[in-house]
């Protein structure tokens, strides 16, 4: 895996319900190298802290092997990395693989996976079309955040080198997955539960399905 853009978003006003809003999801590529914090990315701009951000958001990351299949639904746009409001645009992240848990060393940060995105209506924004989100839920490929073990800079080109392993199974997938599913997996649930990665307040949430 290797980083093939780094992204900064800028605030963007929209009009949502007849009220004006502001999002950070419309990130463009900079040549410049990105500077992952405990939190976030040094520069980038966050406008809800309550849903990104933070400890266990603190960095998201895409596939750009996903790009064409989207192009290919949405051929209109003007295209560019940055387009799903990703930090970084990976090759050959694949969330049926990537495990949650799992601690990859990035240029001179230490990251570990910690959940997948979850779509909200601002993705819709971003791509002018609010029926993404059920296509984007069924795609199955949200990317992943990453928490910052040690604060660090990355850059373009910089590779993902699996540092260790997370001895749960989870996988990304999985995880999106299970969130979505009507019909809970027991086996999946178990895996969920059991990993010290998961952040807390998801296993909170799915207590009630044990």
């Amino acid at each position: 895996m290797q980083i093939i853009a780094t992204n900064i978003g800028r605030p963007t006003t929209f009009l949502w319900n007849g009220k004006e809003e502001q999002t950070g999801i419309f990130k463009f590529p900079t040549q410049d190298p990105l500077f992952l914090t405990k939190k976030d990315v040094a520069k980038d701009t966050i406008i809800n802290r309550v849903n990104h951000g933070g400890i266990n958001k603190a960095c998201y990351l895409f596939s750009s092997d996903h790009y064409p299949y989207w192009k290919k639904l949405y051929p209109h746009l003007e295209w560019g990395w940055g387009m799903f409001g990703e930090n970084l645009t990976v090759s050959e992240l694949d969330a049926s693989i990537v495990r949650v848990g799992d601690i990859y060393s990035i240029g001179t940060a230490l990251t570990q996976v910690s959940q997948p995105r979850e779509p909200c209506y601002k993705l819709g924004v971003r791509f002018n079309d609010q029926s993404i989100l059920k296509k984007f839920i069924q795609h199955r490929n949200p990317g992943t955040y990453v928490r910052i073990l040690k604060e660090g800079e990355v850059r373009k080109g910089d590779s993902l080198q699996l540092v260790e392993q997370s001895e749960n199974t989870l996988t990304v997938q999985q995880f999106y997955d299970l969130m979505f599913a009507k019909e809970k997996s027991k086996d999946v649930l178990e895996l969920f539960m059991d990993n010290p990665s998961v952040p807390q307040y998801k296993k909170e949430r799915m207590a009630k399905y044990l």
